[in-house]
């Protein structure tokens, strides 16, 4: 892969970084829960002075231990670009919550617009991110490991981690004694997150064509091909 081209993939990738992380925000600001993946994190974040952001990063460093256990000598050193990724994640997470700071959606049906609206953005984001094709987030990353060990098919997999809900639930039981963090909203976001992110994957094919470029005398070979493995859903 050209210079030129890795480094197009790359800064799409970032800013479908930004947009993931604005969209999980937003469904957060809703307040009807979170996204899935996000529901853990966001839990613990109401309960100790520690951002959601930061939480979200402990979440990803305690995935990428797990794909180095998981994989041992099949982790590729390539594989390590998830922990800038996870850096760069976290803190366009803060950014976003302190953004929408002063956001708050006034009654139910605008609680339900703002969540489809984040979940929007977050279909989006993912979809960017398949795009892009260089790194793939700590999450999906971990379920592909497990798939790869077990045999069993991505999809399935991805929906048996985004139980990570139920954890978020016996946090809260444990922490508060009733359930935060994990509402109506959590539920409706495993369920259309992914397919905001195969709409846009259908009409945003143009711009894989547009980051893509004849190949210079030093080609450069990408993170790998991820887009065989991902399922939308975050």
């Amino acid at each position: 892969m050209a210079k030129r081209e890795l480094t197009a993939r790359y800064l799409f990738f970032i800013a479908g970084l930004f947009v993931n992380a604005f969209g999980i925000s937003l469904i957060i600001k809703a307040n009807l829960g979170s996204s899935p993946i996000s529901s853990l994190p966001y839990t613990l974040s109401l309960k100790f002075p520690v951002t959601l952001g930061q939480f979200t990063l402990l979440l990803n460093a305690l995935l990428i231990a797990g794909q180095v256990c998981l994989l041992k000598k099949d982790f590729k050193k390539e594989q390590f670009l998830q922990i800038p990724v996870a850096l760069l994640f976290s803190f366009f997470i803060d950014c976003s919550m302190a953004l929408l700071a002063g956001y708050t959606p006034a009654g139910y049906a605008a609680q339900i617009l703002s969540l489809v609206a984040g979940c929007a953005i977050l279909g989006l984001g993912v979809s960017m991110e398949v795009i892009a094709n260089v790194v793939m987030l700590s999450g999906e990353a971990f379920v592909k490991a497990i798939t790869l060990r077990t045999g069993k098919e991505f999809g399935i997999t991805k929906i048996g981690f985004d139980t990570l809900a139920l954890l978020a639930c016996a946090a809260s039981l444990l922490l508060a004694g009733t359930i935060e963090g994990v509402r109506e909203g959590t539920i409706i976001a495993a369920l259309i997150v992914g397919l905001f992110a195969r709409f846009f994957n259908r009409r945003l094919g143009f711009i894989n064509k547009m980051i893509t470029f004849a190949p210079d005398k030093t080609p450069i070979q990408p993170y790998e091909d991820n887009r065989n493995h991902r399922t939308g859903g975050n």
